[in-house]
């Protein structure tokens, strides 16, 4: 894939944020084996009902592929079906949004049956309005005044089978999320009678979470240097106390404008987080856009009702920023963000006794209310 990318920036955003955002997006093109070969932005306050951008600016981009010998155009905001067919027809080339590379990178990632089907519903369900209208350009191949051509009858066909399919897959998720909802109930039992805290790791895409709870519980997890590198939750445990048990449950790494279709699919996934008691907020302190990646993760997390759970930043690869664990001790970062944080570096595991010593802290005023995770996480 040889492509050229196509953003907007409107009064809500500015031109370098869209610039920034379209910099995530030549990571996404690069995550499916694409090569990025340019960009086109333009200023509208509202997408073009037609072509999301202006038709002279869609005629402008046709001409940008063609100069540059680009076979594929991949607008950083998602399409409707009628936008994506009218600019195919223009350019000539294949037009994908950024809704179909996130669900092209999850798939390849995909492990587990359950991320699979997860993974499988989101995309049918946004393959599912983009047949509308395909039937008519389809039916020329044959048919007469009044009748079906073969291309709608194909289109018909298709669109019955996935529709059969979504539902088939939400049947079988709904099964996943009993059986969830039974491990964490067995998870959560205790013979010996100590007390269980759970705790949800979350945080932007390739911040370090399965790092740190390979630390955290000193269980392998896989972790690497790529977006979504972890689809399937992991739970791992760990006393902090000889009557405190911490269930650590790694999740899927979120980004921005990630795809509604995605979030509904994975929410049996998700569940783990809104049933926690407390949240490690990972954050990759490295990166410039730290404090924007905050914003995200915990619009997604109001998204999911998750939003008044208690709140821990781990503020993560300090090592990246400073030479030693004494200076690390300095960095500024925690000033930045509202309630509880700890400075760390899980690779090189500075600050982790510290990150420890809060999470045991909160566990213990926890037992103390003895009505759940109601304490603050101010330490």
């Amino acid at each position: 894939m040889r492509a050229v990318l196509v953003g907007i920036w409107n009064r809500d955003t500015t031109k370098e944020e869209a610039k920034e955002s379209l910099k995530e997006l030549k990571r996404l093109v690069e995550a499916v084996g694409g090569k990025s070969i340019g960009y086109v932005l333009q200023n509208r306050n509202r997408p073009d009902v037609r072509y999301f951008i202006g038709e002279g600016k869609a005629r402008e981009l046709r001409e940008v592929l063609k100069g540059t010998g680009a076979d594929t155009v991949v607008f950083d905001d998602s399409l409707t079906p009628s936008q994506v067919r009218n600019l195919e027809k223009l350019t000539g080339r294949k037009v994908l949004d950024r809704t179909d590379l996130v669900i092209e990178i999850f798939s390849r990632r995909a492990k587990s049956k359950e991320a699979k089907l997860q993974v499988e519903l989101a995309r049918l369900t946004h393959e599912l309005p983009r047949l509308q209208g395909r039937g008519k350009s389809m039916s020329r191949l044959g048919g007469g005044v009044g009748t079906r051509g073969p291309g709608e009858q194909e289109t018909e066909i298709r669109r019955r089978l996935i529709k059969k399919r979504i539902y088939q897959v939400r049947e079988e998720l709904e099964e996943v999320k009993k059986m969830r909802r039974h491990q964490r109930k067995r998870r959560e039992r205790s013979d010996s009678g100590e007390s269980i805290l759970k705790v949800a790791l979350v945080g932007y895409t390739n911040a370090g979470k399965s790092t740190l709870l390979r630390v955290l519980t000193g269980r392998e997890s896989f972790s690497a240097d790529m977006l979504f590198a972890t689809l399937d939750t992991k739970t791992s445990s760990r006393f902090l106390s000889s009557d405190l048990k911490v269930l650590f449950t790694d999740t899927v790494g979120f980004i921005k404008k990630l795809p509604t279709e995605l979030i509904e699919s994975f929410k049996a996934t998700l569940e783990e987080v809104t049933e926690a008691d407390l949240i490690l907020h990972v954050v990759d302190v490295s990166d410039d856009r730290w404090l924007d990646y905050i914003h995200t993760v915990r619009d997604i997390l109001k998204e999911l009702s998750a939003d008044g759970k208690p709140v821990i930043y781990v503020l993560n690869k300090a090592d990246r920023i400073v030479d030693s664990e004494e200076e690390m001790r300095h960095l500024p970062h925690g000033a930045f963000v509202e309630g509880a944080s700890v400075v760390v570096s899980a690779e090189r595991r500075w600050g982790i006794d510290e990150l420890i010593n809060k999470i045991r802290l909160f566990g213990e005023r926890m037992l103390a209310v003895g009505s759940g995770a109601e304490g603050s996480t101010q330490t």
